[in-house]
């Protein structure tokens, strides 16, 4: 099993903001000027970059990202990207891994809003990172402003190269958060394509805290929040942010292809947060009140629950706790 690895050099951006440009919630690269080397969606892959030695295809060495040819002639490549939701830009991340002597020596980014699948030719592009010279072999954090919202970028390498992945981190805008719900009177808060994310989990050994809130049920045992086995007192959790304020009339906790490791028992605490530190939301978590009281689990298993919860009124953020320690798949909370 491949051990999931945070940045610890990561600006703030990167874990407070959903990475817009996730195929996984709906993000399309759609055009690129030029995909010799590489394919333009393999730069999206939500899975760290890797390199394999000795590993080649048609084209010549097999780069895990988008590459071009090198240009022979003036100009660009340029590569345009469906986001997964409209919303507000606040980071970037062009990231160089494993491109060593074919990187590009600059990179710019710009953006649009715009309704058609593909943004007509006079659609109005905002700068948003101008051209920026980049390193081989490393990420490339750019902190963004601006409470305008967008459904496109474009990525332009100057001349050619290679990036292994591009990560556009923002927040959705809230009409489409809304609209996504399909008219149902419940919103799930918990979700990341909404604007929830994890503040912070005590382990993520074996899968990222993150994972329960994408969409979808889970793919395998790798798509989770995975802790360490615990040997000593007390138990797992993980701080999550909700998209928005909440009553939280429905939860679901599923531990889809955890059976050897699945928690025996969880817990939900929920408080409505308004100031503070993420750091300081830790201690006070502690001695939130108890929104879902602690319950048995089932080894790949849907769990639902709605009159076990607690009538606390509105929350911003829940603390999920896991006993002893294991693995769950999806955290669903749906309220209003």
């Amino acid at each position: 099993m491949a051990i999931p690895t945070l940045d610890p050099n990561a600006p703030d951006f990167t874990r407070r903001c959903l990475n817009l440009a996730d195929p996984r919630l709906g993000a399309k690269a759609l055009v690129a000027s030029d995909e010799f080397f590489a394919p333009k969606e393999r730069m999206l892959d939500p899975q760290p970059a890797v390199f394999i030695p000795g590993k080649y295809d048609d084209h010549g060495k097999w780069m895990d990202g988008w590459e071009t040819r090198r240009k022979r002639t003036t100009g660009q490549d340029s590569c345009v990207v469906k986001l997964a939701r409209r919303g507000t830009i606040e980071g970037v991340d062009i990231d160089t891994s494993h491109f060593t002597g074919n990187f590009p020596p600059a990179a710019s980014i710009e953006a649009c809003a715009s309704t058609s699948e593909l943004p007509p030719d006079d659609a109005t592009w905002h700068m948003l990172v101008p051209p920026t010279a980049l390193q081989g072999n490393q990420h490339h954090y750019l902190a963004i402003g601006g409470s305008d919202t967008f459904t496109h970028i474009r990525i332009t390498l100057f001349p050619d190269g290679g990036v292994a992945r591009l990560r556009i981190y923002g927040r959705p805008a809230l009409e489409d958060a809304l609209a996504s719900s399909s008219g149902d009177s419940l919103v799930d808060l918990a979700a990341a394509e909404n604007g929830a994310h994890v503040v912070c989990a005590n382990n993520q050994h074996f899968g990222l805290a993150s994972n329960m809130l994408m969409p979808g049920r889970g793919a395998n045992m790798g798509d989770g929040w995975e802790t360490r086995r615990r040997r000593e007192p007390g138990n797992d959790w993980a701080i999550v942010a909700l998209a928005r304020p909440g009553v939280i009339r429905k939860i679901e906790v599923d531990t889809a292809f955890f059976k050897g490791n699945y928690p025996d028992r969880c817990s939900l605490q929920a408080a409505n947060v308004t100031g503070g530190t993420d750091e300081s939301l830790v201690t006070q978590a502690m001695f939130w009140p108890v929104l879902l009281p602690e319950q048995s689990l089932q080894m790949d298993n849907r769990h639902f629950y709605e009159r076990e919860i607690a009538a606390i009124g509105a929350v911003t953020h829940v603390r999920f706790n896991i006993f002893p320690d294991g693995g769950v798949s999806r955290l669903r909370l749906w309220g209003e």
